[in-house]
């Protein structure tokens, strides 16, 4: 059992649904970040989802794509991005850590010493936004093998000829994307995303959680209410981006995750 795996079950049996956060390592630098991954749990995040940060990231508006960029310059790499799963180790052994990407870097590293590396580093999922299931041998297989979680997005456009092959390997849980374009480009609806998941979990037995458009704790609340939980992400890395400090930010991931909580 992953920790993802456990922390779904410990959720359940405490009637709750789940808070997930997304952060991109080292934005705006390496030590700022890991002070914020540090304080997520505490400020009541469930699940860490750790960007690693690219250059050519389709999937990400403008707020994340930026946040990988100031990253990069700070000196983030894939290395320092598995080092501050590492370190947050030391003194969390329980909350999952997603890491979210692209192929490119993982490819470049050379898939078996990365599985090797992340699963050192205390890595408990993947979500790789550019390998559709039809590339499954290259790193979803492999890396259920090595004990990670592969994790898929479905989206609004993810038709029910297309959703079997979306959830065949997916493990952990789903992730659907409840907008249909890019992150941070629009506000989620609860009323347009309850159908969605209930079409998701006819076919799965794997929680849906659900991302994209999420910016208030009301918003939280109102998507965890119709699905097992919510993700943010731009809107958390907005505060960063504007040079709130550590303890302003991690407020503020509290308010959205008691807004999860209280769905």
């Amino acid at each position: 059992m992953t920790r993802i795996n456990a922390k779904f079950a410990a959720l359940k049996d405490e009637g709750k649904k789940a808070f997930v956060s997304y952060i991109m390592a080292g934005d705006p630098d390496y030590a700022t970040s890991l002070e914020i991954m540090k304080g997520l749990p505490g400020a009541g995040v469930d699940i860490i989802e750790l960007g690693l940060p690219f250059t050519d990231p389709m999937a990400d508006g403008p707020t994340i794509q930026i946040a990988g960029q100031r990253a990069l310059e700070a000196g983030q790499t894939l290395q320092k991005t598995l080092d501050m799963a590492a370190e947050f180790r030391k003194t969390d052994d329980t909350t999952p850590i997603v890491l979210m990407g692209y192929y490119n870097p993982i490819y470049s590293r050379g898939v078996d010493k990365f599985l090797v590396d992340a699963k050192a580093a205390g890595i408990d999922g993947l979500i790789v936004v550019d390998l559709p299931p039809e590339e499954d041998e290259e790193l979803c297989i492999p890396a259920q093998k090595a004990g990670l979680n592969f994790i898929r997005l479905a989206t609004p456009t993810t038709d029910d000829d297309r959703l079997p092959k979306v959830l065949q390997n997916t493990s952990g849980f789903v992730y659907y994307v409840s907008i249909t374009g890019i992150t941070g480009a629009a506000a989620a609806e609860a009323t347009d995303v309850a159908p969605e998941v209930a079409r998701i979990k006819s076919q799965t037995d794997l929680p849906v959680i659900v991302g994209f458009g999420i910016r208030t704790p009301e918003t939280s609340q109102a998507i965890a209410s119709v699905a097992d939980g919510a993700v943010v992400g731009s809107a958390i890395v907005s505060e960063i981006a504007a040079g709130k400090p550590v303890a302003e930010v991690l407020s503020f991931v509290k308010s959205l995750a008691d807004g999860a909580h209280r769905a």
